[in-house]
């Protein structure tokens, strides 16, 4: 049966880097527009800086105010992958701080999303490394384990599985199965132009037509005076 809650898998299959560059520059509110407004992790998953999320996850489980996988983690993800950990949402406990984070920066991955707290925060706000967490607080993990690493997680509400596409800026991180990204981005990037010519005549025309609104205010008999 092996030795359950305690595993590591070595590596899985990426999306091909030219997919996940095609969410580039996107807002994850237009991406998550066209995924029926159902893609977001929790609200109270926020970045701790404002450096745009763009990579591959890379899954990491971990027991409650431990990092002992996250450790291991930081040595094989590749870059690119974004470390996704799944820290049961504990905030007793930092999973980690200014000097992991140095470390993941330099070794090229695209960022870490954590469902938990960090510490360090005010250098992590400083950096321009993309770091996602529930907040801050002083008190350092343990280091003794269990946990898994690229096996499938609970991540902030969302199910997340190593090789998925994951996107974040101000609003929040959006999750992308590889299978769905082409289509997906190519629809996303015509709610950007339709957006943008909106925005024009809001701007140059003072003008935002929206016949829905009447229409639905008749539809559901509200009484005008």
């Amino acid at each position: 049966m092996g030795n359950v809650g305690c595993k590591i898998i070595k590596d899985f299959k990426r999306p091909d880097r030219k997919v996940v560059e095609l969410f580039k520059g996107m807002p994850v509110a237009n991406i998550d527009d066209c995924m029926n407004r159902t893609a977001a992790v929790r609200s109270d998953i926020v970045p701790m800086n404002k450096t745009p999320l763009l990579g591959t996850a890379f899954t990491v489980k971990v027991p409650e105010g431990d990092n002992l996988m996250f450790h291991k983690a930081m040595d094989m993800a590749q870059p690119g992958d974004v470390i996704v950990i799944d820290a049961g949402g504990d905030v007793t406990r930092a999973i980690f701080g200014e000097l992991m984070i140095t470390y993941c920066h330099k070794r090229g991955l695209a960022g870490v999303i954590l469902d938990g707290v960090i510490r360090d925060y005010d250098e992590i706000a400083a950096m321009d490394f993309p770091v996602y967490a529930k907040g801050a607080i002083p008190n350092g993990p343990y280091k003794n384990g269990p946990g898994e690493i690229n096996t499938v997680i609970s991540f902030g509400g969302k199910v997340i599985c190593p090789g998925d596409i994951i996107v974040g800026d101000g609003d929040g991180i959006i999750v992308i199965k590889p299978e769905e990204a082409e289509e997906l981005a190519a629809k996303t990037k015509q709610v950007m132009e339709k957006e943008a010519g909106i925005m024009d005549k809001i701007v140059n025309e003072c003008s935002y037509v929206r016949p829905w609104v009447d229409e639905k205010l008749e539809e559901i008999g509200c009484e005008i005076i």
